[in-house]
């Protein structure tokens, strides 16, 4: 018998993952496999729409970053033209790259091969001998930088999706559209973002940190219980009574959400001053704005927020903090994470620098909750990668929250106006398994993937009612 193909051991697991998921149940596999993390960069990181940046970071025409979609880089460089571009980093006549720096201001790229120069715009200038070598037989207009086909600024966060036939940012995220704008949308002067960010590589897969942001409430109980035993968590005492519950929100996106109920007396605005805060997106958005404590969540494939007052000492006491980070896959078992901590514009210098320095205490390279989590998320790529796990088909148990197993969850409907399945208590897995339905969704071949929505991405398991 002939052996089985790359391609044919993927598709077996494939099948494994949607049939264990109907059980609570995940292939080991998944978290450490060199074919399937080249499934992933082919067919997630070239069609899903991913996060590349924030406006603020090239505030001034020529400002650029670089930053990557899977493996491949791009330049975000906002042009002489005050329009911001995603530019891949290739030069068109030889292919070599023509940015070199992390960041800074341009007004031209050049090719260190052969001197091929790009205004900041992509737009081909020139080239060394250019008459001589070429004469009018080389038209630059159709030589300029190739660029991402989609790209989108919403509320100044840049995502862009390499597929021309991918659907709009907007379809793409379905009802997280609507929690997105909830974070997002209110800020009287916009958000920017505070220092530059984060990163450092870690020995993990990249979808563990993403699965967990789902939000992966269980590990908080005993691998965080030293920040507890610390007191560094005193918002929770002034919100007694309120408890997160969860939000599936359809295309893989998940979250989970704190709210404080009406009349409550707790601070607002996720601890940030009223006034920096404004409707626009109607009243019953804006109160549930008003009265929101922390979020958690992942928008497909690998994008992640945390929004909650945090401390990283107790003398500081409880600081506003939104982070946000992106799991950028590296190998199959080692993941970069790059970590950005943004704040509504106009803070004081002093408090722009206590919310930096918070997120570094806390969520960060060297913060206390990573350093907590990447021990177990290093040792279950370790585990993946065992002859033993495969030999014997090891899976893992995701059943939390399901019918007949633990605390069955409960719908929520009337939590708050928001859209998706809600449901209670947080103690459950079916955010993870949701992202699960959406990642074998997208990892099989053919046309872009259709929606999936928020029962779809339940597993149209029945919820019982409160």
């Amino acid at each position: 018998m002939a052996p089985h193909s790359a391609s044919d051991s993927l598709d077996d697991l494939l099948s494994r993952v949607q049939e264990s998921l109907d059980s609570g149940l995940l292939p080991v596999d998944v978290f450490n496999d060199p074919v399937v993390h080249e499934r992933e960069l082919d067919r997630i990181f070239t069609r899903a729409w991913v996060f590349v940046g924030h406006d603020s970071e090239v505030p001034s025409p020529g400002d650029y970053v670089q930053r990557y979609i899977g493996n491949d880089a791009f330049v975000l460089v906002r042009g002489e033209d005050d329009e911001i571009r995603l530019l891949f980093d290739s030069c068109r006549h030889r292919g070599a790259q023509i940015c070199r720096a992390e960041k800074g201001n341009a007004s031209h790229f050049r090719c260190s091969y052969h001197g091929w120069t790009y205004k900041n715009s992509g737009q081909l200038a020139g080239a060394p001998l250019f008459r001589r070598a070429y004469g009018k037989g080389l038209d630059r207009s159709q030589w300029g930088l190739l660029s991402a086909p989609n790209l989108t600024n919403r509320h100044g966060f840049v995502f862009a999706s390499l597929d021309p036939d991918a659907p709009s940012f907007e379809d793409w995220m379905g009802d997280m559209l609507w929690y997105f704008d909830l974070l997002f949308g209110h800020a009287k002067d916009g958000w920017e973002v505070i220092g530059d960010p984060q990163r450092w590589v870690m020995d993990a897969n990249w979808k563990i940190g993403a699965e967990n942001f789902t939000s992966d409430d269980y590990h908080t109980y005993f691998l965080h219980k030293s920040i507890e035993q610390l007191d560094l968590l005193d918002f929770v005492a002034e919100v007694e009574g309120t408890e997160y519950f969860h939000i599936q929100a359809g295309n893989g996106h998940a979250l989970s959400h704190r709210l404080a109920p009406p009349g409550h007396e707790a601070p607002t605005f996720w601890y940030w001053p009223d006034d920096m805060f404004v409707p626009r997106f109607g009243p019953e958005m804006f109160d549930v704005a008003r009265r929101t404590i922390a979020n958690v969540g992942t928008i497909f494939p690998n994008f992640s927020f945390i929004t909650m007052p945090l401390q990283a000492t107790r003398e500081t006491g409880s600081v506003p903090l939104f982070g946000i980070r992106v799991w950028q896959p590296r190998t199959n078992d080692t993941v970069e994470i790059v970590n950005w901590v943004i704040a509504p514009k106009g803070l004081p210098p002093e408090v722009r620098e206590l919310t930096r320095r918070t997120l570094i205490g806390t969520f960060g390279s060297s913060g206390i909750y990573d350093q907590d989590d990447s021990e177990p998320w290093g040792s279950i790529t370790q585990t993946a990668g065992t002859r033993f796990a495969r030999k014997v088909g090891m899976k893992l148990n995701y059943q939390m929250g399901m019918p007949g197993v633990g605390t069955s969850r409960r719908a929520a409907p009337d939590a708050h106006p928001g859209p998706g399945v809600k449901y209670i208590p947080a103690l459950e897995e079916g955010q993870m398994r949701g992202y699960w339905r959406r990642w074998a969704q997208f990892m099989r071949p053919g046309k872009f993937p259709s929606a999936m929505s928020p029962e779809e991405q339940n597993g149209h398991i029945p919820l019982e009612k409160e």
